[in-house]
């Protein structure tokens, strides 16, 4: 039995074969979800972070040698035992050269995969130095400093690859934190106008009396403290792309001068009567619904609709919990400096997915800073150097499946899986007493054995 009870997804076609082989993992202390195929199982790894997966190599569809790859790509930490039939020993060595951990052939004795597991586990135990070169990020994880795998990321960057190629304005939408900044780079880089400067602007950040001369610049006297000439923003990106972050936190007064400047590409400097012309792409960006603001007459529709040429949502990090392992690997790189890179626990990883992270990606990448201030030094993070309301939130690291894989699923067993997870999860926390762990699941205590029995699980 496992230290601590691991997490192990079990990949066998073979449905009876599936239920033996779960069931006594079950009773050796492993928590089991069971899927019949590569594509199920890699949904499954797309929503949590597993400590261990056992895969029969000959699967239809997504074979157990290409999903080793792809568990390891997203999980450097995790452990994969391939199941081998007759005669394809050679293709089990060949699994082990992608990164496999071992391998049992059929028939074989539940002994025999346990050992297995056994010696996979101490041997992850001993291992604590190059866990991070199997976690080397991929170019096709990234777009300009974007980072991710997940559908909505993939989407984002087939937009961004389209409209970087415009000198259309962009509206780009987002929570604080989802990297708005970034993306407006991400498109100048990748614009026509890349050779040129790119110039940001935080309009929240400047106080209203001093915006319109951020903007657009002010002559000598123009008001207290403008001893000389200063160029704008407007004329400091001319050919280039001006970043107008937090637009929707602008005046109406300045909403009417922010129109013309995008409509004729011309404005008049603070104090002077003379025209300036530029040639500027504007990227502007809100956390701000502008819509409603439009309908409540805090924002000006015209403006809105001259903004909103082309619109960038960016996803919330919790909506694309599968980029979260890439991410977390790419702070620690980034912020590792000439240390060695220090692994992840899966426990540690399943508390970072598991958590709703309001701050998104910004937040996730000051509490890798701070479990790199704490776990780097013993080559670890665990959950201990994790922030406390990130290492508090086992209670919902638990597997979930919202999403509908490309080849269907049976539903009464997926159902039935999800009921063995939560029964053998209240009797974990009720230290096996049925009667507290029917209290838990708010059923009376001959339901939950009836279900018990109807699970094969001890009563």
């Amino acid at each position: 039995m496992p230290e601590s009870a691991k997490h192990l997804l079990l990949v066998e076609d073979e449905a009876a074969l599936r239920d033996v082989i779960a069931e006594q993992l079950r009773d050796h202390g492993y928590q089991v979800d069971a899927v019949e195929s590569g594509e199920a199982a890699l949904t499954r790894l797309a929503d949590f972070a597993y400590d261990i997966v056992v895969t029969d190599l000959r699967l239809p569809g997504i074979d157990g040698s290409r999903l080793t790859e792809e568990a390891l790509g997203r999980y450097p930490e995790i452990i994969v035992i391939v199941v081998t039939g007759f005669g394809t020993v050679k293709a089990a060595v060949d699994a082990i050269k992608r990164g496999a951990s071992d391998f049992v052939s059929k028939p074989f004795q539940i002994d025999e995969l346990l050992l297995a597991l056994d010696a996979t586990l101490e041997q992850q135990r001993l291992r604590s130095e190059n866990a991070y070169l199997r976690a080397q990020l991929e170019e096709r994880y990234r777009f300009e400093g974007l980072i991710g795998k997940s559908p909505a990321m993939k989407r984002l960057f087939q937009t961004l690859e389209t409209v970087s190629a415009t000198s259309s304005t962009i509206l780009i939408t987002g929570e604080t934190g989802t990297g708005k900044e970034v993306v407006a780079r991400a498109i100048h880089h990748n614009g026509p106008r890349r050779s040129q400067r790119f110039v940001a602007l935080n309009c929240a950040a400047i106080p209203e009396s001093l915006l319109e001369a951020e903007l657009f610049g002010h002559v000598r006297g123009a008001f207290t403290g403008a001893v000389s000439n200063r160029e704008g923003r407007f004329e400091q990106a001319h050919r280039g792309t001006l970043f107008l972050d937090e637009v929707g936190t602008t005046s109406a007064a300045l909403q009417v001068k922010l129109l013309r400047a995008l409509q004729e590409r011309e404005f008049e400097r603070v104090g002077d009567s003379r025209t300036v012309k530029v040639d500027v792409r504007v990227v502007a960006a809100t956390n701000s619904d502008l819509a409603r603001m439009v309908s409540d007459g805090s924002f000006r529709e015209d403006l809105f609709y001259r903004l909103n040429v082309i619109s960038v949502e960016l996803p919330p990090l919790r909506d694309r919990r599968d980029d979260i392992p890439l991410l977390v690997h790419h702070f620690i790189e980034k912020l590792r400096g000439d240390r060695a890179a220090p692994a992840v626990s899966q426990e540690a990883m399943r508390r970072l997915m598991a958590f709703a992270w309001p701050g998104n990606v910004r937040q996730l990448e000051n509490a890798i800073e701070r479990a790199m201030a704490f776990g780097a030094p013993q080559g670890l993070i665990d959950v201990e150097h994790l922030p406390a309301e990130v290492a508090g939130s086992a209670d919902v690291a638990q597997p979930t499946m919202v999403s509908l894989p490309e080849e269907g699923l049976d539903l009464p067993d997926f159902l039935l899986g999800i009921e063995r997870a939560l029964i053998e999860r209240a009797l974990t926390r009720a230290k096996g007493n049925n009667s507290q762990a029917a209290k838990l699941l708010r059923l009376k205590r001959t339901t939950l054995v009836e279900r018990l029995k109807r699970l094969n699980r001890p009563t």
